[in-house]
């Protein structure tokens, strides 16, 4: 049994990690700015008041915890104002900092402090380039704040010996949230089709190999640094928008123009234009088997349930 302490677990990867933690017997403390809803939505869970912008009496919570996983983060799903990039950086960075400074202060420090980070670190890039773990940062404003992110994140083992992982979390597709309530609206109207030329790669993940990956993550002291937490067969949005079409019996065939996207996202609409071909080269070497490979079973796990 291991005592664990999660930010971002009333999110829509958190609710799963906190669940699958309770059903094997852990002990779970959620730090949340929200604590009427976030105890409704995970009874069993013990829940704390948090305040990411300063440290407060939450620092408490990290001293004699065998784990931190910090998944708390602003969407990133919006157009990007000066002010929402202000609060992305501010929401992942200076957060991930103060979670740092708190486990610094620990008396008995946590043994493992793994944070939620993003594919995104690899900017957009070409769709037959493999991106595994050693590959370079990209360039644009999302490879910008990954890399600051991930800084904050190696930190906490560079400056206090507790080891580190960054979760570079691919496309989350899974029942209730994620990206595919947005995907799959405009099929249940025969609407659906691709965004732009669909040729763009899409470096997806089913919410169970999340929640799998990251429980593996926490108990094998062999993983540490970068972790990349997709799927093993990567899709052109082509292929993820007929794949959708066929799970629900519905045409593919409406393209959405990229001007459209970018005129109403602005620079955020590389999130759904561009992509990058990632794979998951630790979780294969430590042989991790995912529940969902290949994306229609993934999608009929979740359209047909």
């Amino acid at each position: 049994m291991k005592t664990v302490l999660v930010t971002g677990g009333s999110g829509f990867i958190g609710r799963g990690l906190v669940k699958d933690l309770l059903a094997r017997g852990d002990r779970v403390t959620v730090l949340t700015r929200d604590v009427g809803r976030t105890q409704a939505a995970l009874p069993g869970a013990r829940v704390v008041s948090w305040s990411s912008d300063a440290p407060g009496p939450w620092f408490e919570e990290v001293d004699g915890v065998d784990a931190v996983v910090h998944l708390a983060g602003e969407t990133i799903v919006k157009r990007w104002t000066e002010e929402a990039r202000r609060e992305i950086l501010r929401s992942r960075v200076d957060t991930t900092r103060l979670m740092a400074e708190a486990i610094g202060k620990a008396k008995r420090k946590p043994s493992a402090f793994l944070c939620a980070s993003a594919v995104g670190y690899y900017g957009p890039q070409p769709g037959d380039k493999v991106l595994d773990e050693d590959a370079a940062p990209g360039e644009g404003f999302l490879a910008d704040v990954v890399v600051r992110w991930e800084e904050a994140a190696r930190a906490v083992e560079e400056q206090h010996g507790v080891r580190s992982v960054q979760l570079r979390i691919g496309v989350v597709i899974g029942e209730g949230g994620g990206a595919l309530d947005k995907m799959i609206a405009p099929f249940r109207f025969f609407l659906g089709g691709p965004v732009g030329d669909g040729k763009q790669v899409i470096s997806w993940i089913h919410r169970d190999d999340v929640v799998g990956m990251t429980l593996l993550a926490l108990d094998n002291d062999a993983v540490r640094g970068p972790f990349n937490m997709t799927a093993p067969y990567a899709q052109t949005g082509d292929e993820v928008a007929q794949a959708i079409g066929a799970v629900l019996h519905r045409p593919s065939w409406l393209r959405v123009p990229e001007a459209v996207v970018k005129l109403g996202m602005g620079d955020a609409a590389e999130i759904i234009t561009t992509g990058q071909r990632v794979y998951p080269r630790r979780a294969e070497e430590l042989g991790y088997e995912f529940r969902y490979a290949r994306i229609v079973p993934a999608l009929e796990s979740i359209l047909r349930s």
